[in-house]
């Protein structure tokens, strides 16, 4: 089979002219969504646009909210059969009060450009779903203190938003307290010099192999 120095050229005509195509759609399409419309009236569209918005914002905060409830959370084995389970045995799951801290409560912020940031940045934890990479009992464990790092970073970073949603030091009874809680909020959290998660890694999961962690005896 022979070639012709002319293949090439033709070849990019094609790839030109389909780009070219491409672009006049476009143009076309722009034209058409811009155009005042000649059937309907300026109040009709901007209500059925109105209308439109409601339903996408009510839509997309309806979806939003599923997936920020324990069940979601605990849809998959991942986290049902471990951290979840860890849960259950602590003060958070069960107390004296029958306060429940579920998984949003602590892992997802409330403030709304919080929680949407929060958002798409655990939407990578998809990828880790889909390719298995702590799909095991073991490869979770290999992976504790890289994924317990994480969360102690984002508390570090935010003041322990989450858990002074619920815990807050002006509300706080020391008298009431053990006197090492009593000296060690009154000394670190009274002074802002610690933040909640500085003193209390492992409240509601257990602790990885802490060898190495800054700050940890």
């Amino acid at each position: 089979m022979t070639t012709t120095a002319d293949e090439p050229d033709e070849g990019m005509k094609a790839k030109r002219g389909f780009v070219a195509r491409s672009l006049d759609f476009a143009r076309e399409l722009w034209q058409v969504l811009i155009r005042p419309s000649s059937v309907f009236g300026l109040g009709v569209l901007v209500l059925a646009g109105f209308m439109a918005g409601v339903i996408f914002w009510g839509g997309f905060n309806t979806a939003l909210e599923l997936t920020n409830t324990e069940k979601f959370c605990t849809g998959c084995h991942e986290m049902k059969d471990n951290v979840f389970a860890e849960l259950k045995s602590t003060i958070h799951f069960a107390n004296r009060s029958g306060v429940r801290a579920t998984c949003p409560d602590c892992h997802v912020p409330h403030n709304w450009t919080d929680k949407i940031a929060r958002k798409m940045q655990a939407s990578k934890e998809v990828w880790g779903k889909l390719f298995g990479t702590i799909d095991t009992r073991e490869k979770f464990q290999d992976h504790r203190l890289e994924l317990a790092a994480h969360e102690w970073a984002r508390f570090k970073s935010n003041d322990s938003l989450e858990c002074r949603n619920c815990h807050s030091a002006d509300s706080m009874d020391i008298t009431k307290q053990s006197p090492r809680a009593s000296v060690a909020h009154q000394r670190f959290l009274f002074t802002k010099e610690k933040t909640c998660i500085d003193c209390h890694k492992g409240i509601a999961h257990h602790l990885p192999d802490m060898r190495g962690v800054p700050g940890w005896q």
